[in-house]
């Protein structure tokens, strides 16, 4: 069996569970990325391309528990916080850079010859060739957790590991989450 026939099947396997989910019919639903501990899908993959346009946002968090987990991070203010140390943190900013890289690459390796072909002739491939993680386009900055844990849990990175210790320590202090031998602020 052929590696799409497998991610076709999983579609068909899982595709009420995730409308259910979603509270509507996924678009664009391509596969299962990642399964929670119960061995339920936790995170999907979508199409990059989606009614002939781009669809930046490759993994899509719908873990129920996760995705509130993280909704309560957000709410206490833990993007900005994480943000402010990301400003002041070269290191971290640069793995950042690494991270949304790596998944441009990933994204493109999805891409089939037609539809690199389509996004081209409307001139939207940059699209996709300059926007990362979550779609974004500004590599230093985090607009959603979910985005980047959606795509931590299929290739770890950065901002993944800090929800990870966010999600374990029900005291964390920002300046404990992002590793570096650069002064942050305390």
């Amino acid at each position: 069996m052929t590696q799409v026939e497998k991610s076709d099947e999983r579609v068909t396997r899982w595709q009420g569970f995730v409308a259910k989910r979603l509270g509507r019919e996924p678009r664009g639903f391509c596969d299962v990325a990642a399964f929670n501990a119960e061995g339920l899908p936790a995170s999907i993959r979508v199409s990059s391309i989606i009614d002939g346009k781009p669809f930046p946002t490759l993994y899509w968090l719908i873990d129920a528990e996760l995705s509130l987990n993280i909704d309560r991070l957000e709410a206490a203010g833990w993007i900005a916080r994480v943000q402010s140390e990301i400003d002041v943190n070269a290191l971290f900013r640069q793995r950042m850079q690494q991270d949304h890289d790596a998944h441009i690459t990933l994204r493109d390796g999805y891409l089939l010859d037609e539809e690199r072909e389509l996004l081209a002739s409307k001139n939207m491939l940059s699209a996709l060739s300059k926007r990362g993680i979550g779609g974004i386009s500004e590599p230093d900055r985090i607009r959603c957790f979910h985005t980047w844990y959606a795509a931590h849990m299929v290739v770890p990175n950065c901002v993944g590991e800090v929800v990870d210790q966010l999600l374990a320590d029900v005291h964390p202090k920002p300046c404990s989450l992002i590793q570096s031998s650069e002064p942050s602020l305390g």
